[in-house]
């Protein structure tokens, strides 16, 4: 899947970038974990690709990542782990809303495809 781009109502702009991505059928199934980053780029999808490279290291120095937000089965489970800067309680609640929303409608997922 491609980063997600969004901003936050403190006008944060954030890249949300999937950790993993699986197919059921040939159709994409949504990841359970997306590593949270400043989009310092406006949207560029380019600077995702030197960061997909840092997603599972042991530890991330990169000064643009917040961490990461992990989704739990049943799916109103969830975890914040910080990175090298963090997001407040009230940035968290509203990342986890918009990645909630987007998980919940797969008919968005095709046009995230295409960014």
């Amino acid at each position: 899947m491609k980063p997600l781009f969004f901003t936050l109502k403190s006008h944060r702009h954030l890249m949300a970038i999937p950790d993993t991505e699986a197919h059921l059928n040939g159709h994409p199934v949504i990841s359970y974990t997306y590593s949270l980053f400043i989009d310092r780029a406006k949207g560029d999808v380019k600077q995702s690709f030197s960061k997909e490279d840092i997603l599972h290291m042991d530890k991330i120095t990169d000064p643009d990542y917040l961490g990461f937000v992990a989704f739990e089965q049943p799916a109103n489970v969830f975890s914040y782990t910080a990175g090298e800067n963090t997001l407040s309680v009230t940035e968290i609640e509203e990342v986890i809303e918009y990645l909630t929303f987007i998980r919940g409608n797969p008919n968005m997922w095709n046009p995230l495809g295409n960014l």
